[in-house]
């Protein structure tokens, strides 16, 4: 015998219950989509902050380091045919060579770090021959690496005394060596900002055949 049904044993949702249902996932949906779109944009803000202040430490550690590294680079004046040092250092520009290069190469680098108002602290590379390498340096395009500051800089050196003392410039083609250490200062334009100091002692100052001019190192 087949089992007889009865149509109406039938269970179902009627039209006002899906449409409800719709219309509570709908809203759901919505809710989420929203929360998702908070969180997103403020890990995506959060995010920037993190990444510019990993490219300012990152880019302030590399300048800590080159200026360890900073070398004696000789090279002979062809008008006098004497040898000089390579340093230019004055109270907003400093122009040295180095051991430490930001790309790892072999060699030494030359660098160039000043400042621009209403832009911020440049630094410019290029590599370090035999020669003056000021040219190169001119010839290469300077790379913002820290918007917002400018930058001043001392440089440190022992006089006839013993005792330390700093001054704002520091010309190695005339002292004939390079200064004890340097020190940069870089101000943010936001004076909300806190001031970053560098004090680094140079490790290699004096080149072993060239005799350094203390005369000029006192500052007479």
């Amino acid at each position: 015998m087949q089992p007889s049904f009865n149509a109406t044993n039938k269970t179902g949702f009627t039209l006002v219950e899906v449409l409800l249902a719709l219309g509570l996932t709908a809203l759901l949906l919505g809710l989420l989509s929203t929360g998702v779109y908070v969180v997103a944009e403020d890990w995506n803000r959060n995010s920037d902050v993190l990444d510019n202040e990993l490219d300012e430490s990152l880019a302030l550690l590399q300048l800590d380091r080159a200026f360890q590294g900073a070398f004696p680079h000789s090279y002979t004046n062809l008008d006098n045919l004497s040898r000089e040092i390579f340093f230019q250092g004055d109270d907003d520009t400093l122009r040295f060579v180095s051991t430490v290069s930001p790309q790892r190469t072999s060699g030494l680098t030359a660098w160039a770090i000043t400042s621009e108002p209403d832009a911020g602290v440049y630094v410019t590379l290029s590599p370090a021959y035999t020669d003056h390498p000021g040219e190169r340096l001119d010839a290469q395009t300077p790379r913002l690496i820290l918007p917002g500051y400018t930058v001043e800089f001392a440089y440190l050196y022992e006089d006839s005394n013993e005792d330390h003392v700093w001054r704002d410039d520091w010309l190695g083609d005339e002292a004939l060596s390079l200064p004890l250490a340097i020190y940069a200062r870089f101000e943010a334009f936001d004076d909300d900002e806190d001031v970053i100091e560098i004090l680094t002692r140079i490790r290699t100052n004096l080149h072993r055949d060239i005799s350094p001019n203390t005369f000029v190192q006192q500052g007479l």
